[in-house]
């Protein structure tokens, strides 16, 4: 699928009793729709989830990466780097959008699902489980999902956890993490690759493998 065959929009979603920025990109035929759950002090232009956002854009899903802070809250987050982990402020918005995305056209009837990285992972998993009839699969990337530990039982979403061979705390807390999920849980390491996956290749085989995982289940569900 190439760029033209797909529309791409800034939109102002409401969302908790907030309006809420997001990029949208809709397929010309889509075969589900991933929310982006953006966490520790990142957005909707975080390079990374552009970029993994893309690759699942071009492979027929609808994208909608949504800044969880107001303009406002992201201010006093750089100053404090406190709301950005206040799990029930972000889980409460990203499970509002969930409900926006699963409701509006041309999203309806598709299979939602949620990519979480970091933070904002607990978030997704979280949303998922208040949500088993609307969200279909979750994939985190460098994700917290410790930080979801009381709700892990009540995931039984398809689960992908990516995390970087170079990121011990954090593959660590994957692992218990993956023990504890109600689901299908897949732990993949990518070798060499630090929290941010800035090295060579590394981001490229995060948004395969979660191109990969959207579409199996999402594409079912549909």
């Amino acid at each position: 699928m190439t760029s033209t065959d797909i529309v791409r929009r800034t939109e102002r979603i409401p969302a908790a009793g907030v309006v809420l920025d997001a990029d949208v990109s809709v397929p010309a035929s889509p075969r589900g729709a991933v929310l982006f759950a953006h966490g520790s002090g990142s957005g909707r232009h975080s390079p990374r989830n552009r970029y993994v956002a893309d690759v699942l854009s071009r492979a027929g899903l609808v994208t909608v990466l949504a800044d969880l802070l107001t303009p406002e809250e992201e201010q006093t987050d750089l100053r404090t780097a406190a709301l950005r982990f206040d799990i029930e402020r972000l889980t409460e918005r990203v499970t509002a959008l969930t409900d926006r995305v699963a409701g509006s056209e041309p999203l309806s009837g598709l299979g939602i699902g949620l990519f979480g990285a970091s933070t904002g992972a607990a978030a997704a998993l979280f949303a998922a489980a208040s949500r088993p009839g609307v969200v279909r699969a979750v994939v985190s990337r460098g994700g917290r999902p410790d930080l979801a530990g009381p709700v892990l039982r009540d995931v039984h979403q398809p689960t992908l956890l990516l995390v970087g061979g170079q990121d011990p705390l954090v593959l660590e807390l994957n692992r218990e993490a993956a023990r504890e999920l109600g689901g299908e849980a897949r732990l993949v390491v990518v070798p060499g690759a630090t929290h941010l996956f800035e090295e060579p290749g590394a981001l490229e085989k995060v948004a395969g493998l979660a191109r990969d995982w959207f579409l199996r289940h999402l594409s079912a569900s549909a």
